[in-house]
Formats: C-alpha cells, sequence, structure tokens
C-alpha cells in the first residue's frame, strides 16, 4: 500500500515549481547593484565626513580664541591660546600669558585635521603657535591666521582669523586663487 502510494506520487503529474525565495541569478544582479552604489557613493560619504571634521575643528579654534577674549576681559590680565601639532596629533590650550604651556592640560583636534604650517601666520615659538587678547579683549599686537588642512591631503582648508586689533575674529575656507601666496582668507 505504501509502495503504490510512492509509485502514484513519482509518477503523478508534475507540480509547478515554487516561487519563494530568489533564485541564483536574481541575487546575484542584486549584490552587483549594491556593489556599484556603494563603490559610487564611499568617496563622496568619505569627503562628506572629512569635510564636517575640518568644520568641528574650525569651530573649536574659533571657540577658544573666544575663551581666551573673555577670559583676558573677565581677568583683566593678557591671555593667550596655544595650537601645537604633537606625537601627529593638532592641539589647543587656552590658558594665562605667562604659563608655562608644558604644564598644561592640552585638547585635541579631530585625528583627521592638522595645522597647514605654510598658511598658518600666528606667532610661532618652538612649534607653538599662539594668540594674544589683552586685558580689553584686543588682540595684542598680532593679527594672524590658523590654517586648518585634513591629514589624508586634498584641497579642503579653514582657517580662523584675528583680523583687526580690536579682536575681531573670524572664519574662512579654501579659495580658488591665492591672495598673499594663501588659499584661505
Amino acid at each position: 500500500m505504501k509502495i503504490k502510494g510512492f509509485y502514484r506520487q513519482l509518477y503523478s503529474k508534475p507540480q509547478k515549481p515554487s516561487t519563494k525565495g530568489f533564485t541564483v541569478l536574481e541575487l546575484l544582479v542584486t549584490v552587483a547593484m549594491i556593489g556599484i552604489v556603494s563603490a559610487i557613493a564611499a568617496p563622496s560619504w568619505l569627503a562628506f565626513i572629512n569635510n564636517q571634521s575640518l568644520i568641528a575643528t574650525q569651530d573649536q579654534v574659533q571657540r577658544s580664541l573666544h575663551d581666551a577674549k573673555r577670559s583676558a576681559k573677565q581677568n583683566k590680565a593678557t591671555w593667550q591660546v596655544s595650537f601645537r601639532e604633537h606625537n601627529g596629533t593638532g592641539q589647543w590650550v587656552v590658558h594665562p600669558r605667562n604659563v608655562n604651556t608644558n604644564t598644561l592640560s592640552w585638547r585635541n583636534f579631530d585625528s583627521r585635521v592638522s595645522i597647514d604650517a605654510n598658511e598658518t601666520t600666528f606667532l610661532e615659538s618652538g612649534g607653538v603657535w599662539r594668540i594674544q587678547f589683552n586685558y580689553r579683549g584686543h588682540v595684542n599686537g598680532q593679527l594672524g591666521r590658523l590654517t586648518l588642512v585634513l591629514r589624508q591631503g586634498g584641497k579642503a582648508k579653514r582657517c580662523v582669523i584675528t583680523s583687526t586689533l580690536i579682536g575681531a575674529i573670524r572664519t574662512a575656507k579654501e579659495r580658488p586663487t591665492q591672495q598673499d601666496g594663501k588659499f584661505c582668507y
């Protein structure tokens, strides 16, 4: 009896193939399309992330300058912001003028961002760039710019500029043409 049922199933009318799931060809086409879209989108996404890191670091630098200016006015003393590259990392610290910077707790930039020594015009001594603000919050006779670039290269630049003796602080980004040999102005 069981054998008759087996033969009946074996020689009965063929059933329709199952339509559940995907064929190998459909899976291969889907994987190929995902790969193509990823190859196109990945560089743009990485450029966007790097650009956002550069902008965030520019904002940190600008805030640090405003902090030093505010501290100088509040304490009626000269305060400064110091910047450096230390062990491959850009760093900054806000402090009174007469403090030894080696004893301070430096804060790090985003690891993707570094200081462009060629375009930075703040006063530099011993690998440390600085900008000072006097007791009125004015730039202590120093005008200049700190220019930031991506470590991985590229043309993107961001800078923070002290542009007047009364301590005006502004930001800028790279331009297609040079001014005074600098692209960030």
